[in-house]
């Protein structure tokens, strides 16, 4: 029984990523890659999640080497301005995120709640209400409290999609069929590119890299736990493969044959009943919701555990000036509830603009991870550099694609 809970204990930083990771961006992306696209972009998904596992266990082991952090490294070995860049930008990236996680949980809320009460109960009050339980738990400041009621949305969200994918799952050929790398036809209001963009931004993002840095150093692991830290790393990225690819083939199987396209998250709701049934939706919007407050747990602490790594203090997330700090954070959920924002466009975009940091990302572990200095017989391979220079390729494709796809969308506004 013990060596059951340990084991389960050593993934709980792998669950921590995973809930960070999938959450309603993750969902807004792939449900709009499956609906726009059926399969054909599940190549997408399967090269971010190699990636992300790749730079998972990149990061954490050279935090087992040198005993630092991202951000501590990025810090002494480069120059403190990089430190400071990575928290500004990953900063406003999680500002977005808030905004439109809260924006789309507390429409598919209102949607949902038509089925029970006349008229719904309006998208604010959902809004202020997550708001409220997330920042409830913050106050407690635990890391190890974070980790297990993590880990339990993580379970619900997990569970429900794969339920969904097994009952409006596509065609085993088309799912083989999306594993050859293309890139669909653009039309006139749709952009592919800003599709893919926000799959990878919201899959592989550099503040997961950072924050698993973080994680590593406070659960005390050295390089005896080496394989632990393997192990947890793949067992996050296989997560989030099953549950992306999950998400996207009910929007593949239900949507997509229909020939209608995603604009609004809420359409999931009302589309599904009529070719799924009110089961289908029940599940989905369960998992919607626990996805939304599995993300919106790390969204809240995330510039707080970076300003103690980067000044290199004990995690101590009961400091007042914290607490203010997450306040004000998760009070952007309540921008599209009350000024009637498009959520989805807020997410996409904000997803998007991740692949835009993921280059900086990549050039900053490359550099540091070839110190002789600092890794001595662990410094970087040159099979090891050969990938991060791939992944950098990669990057700077995702990076164009974003850049065109924000500039169309923003021309068709």
């Amino acid at each position: 029984m013990n060596n059951i809970k340990t084991f389960f204990k050593s993934l709980l930083p792998g669950i921590f990523l995973f809930g960070f990771t999938v959450g309603t961006g993750s969902v807004t992306a792939m449900a709009k890659a499956g609906a726009d696209y059926g399969m054909s972009l599940l190549w997408t998904i399967f090269i971010s999640c190699a990636i992300t596992y790749f730079l998972i266990q990149l990061f954490g082991k050279f935090t087992l080497v040198t005993g630092q952090t991202a951000l501590q490294s990025f810090k002494k070995n480069i120059h403190p301005a990089v430190g400071l860049f990575f928290i500004v930008a990953l900063t406003t990236q999680i500002c977005g995120s808030v905004i439109g996680v809260m924006g789309i949980l507390a429409d598919v809320c209102f949607e949902w709640s038509k089925n029970f009460i006349e008229g719904g109960i309006a998208p604010l009050y959902f809004a202020v209400f997550f708001i409220a339980f997330v920042y409830i738990i913050f106050l407690i400041g635990k890391t190890e409290v974070f980790e297990k009621v993590l880990a339990f949305f993580v379970a619900i969200m997990a569970l429900c999609f794969l339920i969904n994918f097994f009952i409006l799952m596509p065609p085993a050929i088309e799912i083989l069929k999306g594993m050859v790398p293309n890139v669909p036809d653009t039309g006139p209001d749709k952009s592919s590119f800003l599709v893919i963009a926000s799959m990878v931004g919201t899959t592989i993002f550099s503040g997961l890299f950072i924050l698993r840095t973080i994680l590593v150093k406070e659960a005390g692991w050295t390089l005896a736990d080496l394989k632990t830290q393997n192990r947890d790393a793949l067992f996050s990225a296989f997560l989030m493969f099953i549950v992306s690819t999950s998400i996207m083939a009910a929007a593949a199987g239900s949507l997509f044959v229909q020939g209608i396209s995603l604009v609004n998250v809420t359409q999931m709701i009302y589309l599904l009943e009529p070719l799924a049934g009110s089961a289908a939706v029940a599940i989905f919007t369960i998992g919607l919701i626990a996805a939304g407050v599995s993300s919106q747990f790390p969204n809240v602490a995330l510039l707080p555990w970076l300003l103690d790594d980067f000044h290199e203090r004990k995690p101590n997330l009961k400091r007042p000036s914290y607490r203010v700090m997450a306040l004000v954070i998760s009070s952007l959920g309540l921008i599209v509830p009350i000024f009637n924002a498009k959520p989805i466009a807020v997410m996409v975009g904000s997803q998007a603009f991740g692949a835009l940091v993921l280059p900086a990302t990549v050039i900053c572990i490359a550099y540091i991870g070839n110190k002789k200095g600092l890794m001595g017989e662990h410094k970087f391979s040159t099979i090891i550099n050969f990938i991060l220079a791939l992944i950098f390729v990669f990057a700077l494709v995702m990076s164009y694609m974003s850049f065109n796809g924000i500039l169309a969308t923003l021309q068709s506004l």
